[in-house]
C-alpha cells in the first residue's frame, strides 16, 4: 500500500494571504477534508514584520493598500496558473476600510487577473453565509489588534449590507496572533455577546478562532461564523464541490445557502 502523497484530491483551492501570516492556511487545512488541497500565495502586508509580528493595533493605510494593485493582482495571476478551482482572499479588514462596493470592484478585478478562476473574498463570503443561516442581527467580535476605529468600520460594513449590529468590539485579549488561546476567546465571547444578536461574527483571518465554533454554537444556540470558516465554505461552493463533509466547524457547512457572491 502506498502512503498518501497529497496528489489524490477532488479539488485544489488557492488562498491569498499576508506574507508573514500563517493563520489562514493553518485554519483552512484544519477544517478541509483530506481530499481538498490548500495552496497559498503570499501578498506583502505593510503592517506585518518578518516572523509575523505586528504592533498592538494595526494602522489603516497598509490595510487599505493590501487590496490595491499591484501585489495582490500579481499574486492572483500566479496562483491561478496552478490547477486550482477557486481562489480565496484571506483578509478581512481591507473590506472594512474600502466598503462593500469597492470590495466587489476588487473581486471583479482579481477575477479578470485569474483568467476565469473564481475569486471569493472573506467579507463578501460572510454576507452570503449570514444570509444562509438566516441571521439579521450580528454581534461583531474583532481581534484585539483592530482598534475601535477599524471595528467601527466593520460595523458600518455590515450595516451597509443590510444587517443590524447591536454589538461590536475588539476582544480585549492579549494583542498578538500567537497569544490568542481558544479558551480565552470562548470565555470572552460568552461574557460579552448580548441576547439581542442572532449570530456571532468573528473578524480577522489571523484570529485563532475556528476551534471554538462548535462549542460556542452549542452554548449560545446561535450560528457562529469566522473568517476562514466562511472563506472555505465560499471557495468550496465556487469550485462546485460539496461543503457538508466539513464537520466539527459549525452548522454553516451543512447548509446549501444562496448562490455564491457574484
Amino acid at each position: 500500500m502506498w502512503q498518501n502523497d497529497g496528489w489524490n484530491v477532488r479539488v485544489r483551492l488557492g488562498v491569498l494571504t499576508p506574507h508573514a501570516d500563517v493563520g489562514p492556511e493553518s485554519e483552512l487545512r484544519a477544517m478541509a477534508p483530506a481530499d481538498v488541497g490548500i495552496h497559498a500565495a503570499r501578498v506583502p502586508f505593510g503592517a506585518m514584520r518578518p516572523g509575523g509580528g505586528m504592533d498592538e493595533t494595526i494602522p489603516l493605510a497598509p490595510v487599505r493598500a493590501f487590496a490595491d494593485p499591484p501585489y495582490v493582482d500579481e499574486a492572483t495571476e500566479r496562483l491561478a496558473a496552478a490547477p486550482v478551482a477557486a481562489i480565496g482572499f484571506a483578509f478581512t479588514s481591507s473590506a472594512y476600510v474600502i466598503g462593500a462596493s469597492a470590495e466587489e470592484a476588487m473581486l471583479e478585478r482579481l477575477c479578470t487577473r485569474a483568467g476565469g478562476v473564481p475569486v471569493v473574498a472573506t467579507c463578501a463570503a460572510m454576507v452570503d453565509a449570514l444570509h444562509s443561516v438566516g441571521a439579521s442581527r450580528l454581534a461583531l467580535v474583532d481581534p484585539p489588534w483592530f482598534d475601535t476605529e477599524l471595528n467601527a468600520l466593520g460595523r458600518r460594513y455590515y450595516q451597509g449590507t443590510g444587517f443590524e449590529v447591536p454589538f461590536s468590539a475588539p476582544c480585549s485579549l492579549p494583542s498578538g496572533q500567537t497569544l490568542i488561546r481558544p479558551a480565552d476567546l470562548y470565555d470572552w465571547v460568552i461574557a460579552h455577546v448580548p441576547d439581542s444578536a442572532d449570530a456571532v461574527v468573528l473578524g480577522g483571518n489571523g484570529l485563532r478562532a475556528v476551534g471554538v465554533i462548535e462549542r460556542l454554537e452549542a452554548r449560545l444556540e446561535r450560528p457562529v461564523l469566522t473568517p476562514n470558516q466562511v472563506l472555505l465554505w465560499a471557495m468550496l461552493r465556487a469550485a462546485g464541490t460539496t461543503t457538508d463533509d466539513v464537520t466539527g466547524y459549525g452548522q454553516l457547512f451543512s447548509l446549501a445557502g444562496p448562490p455564491p457572491h457574484e
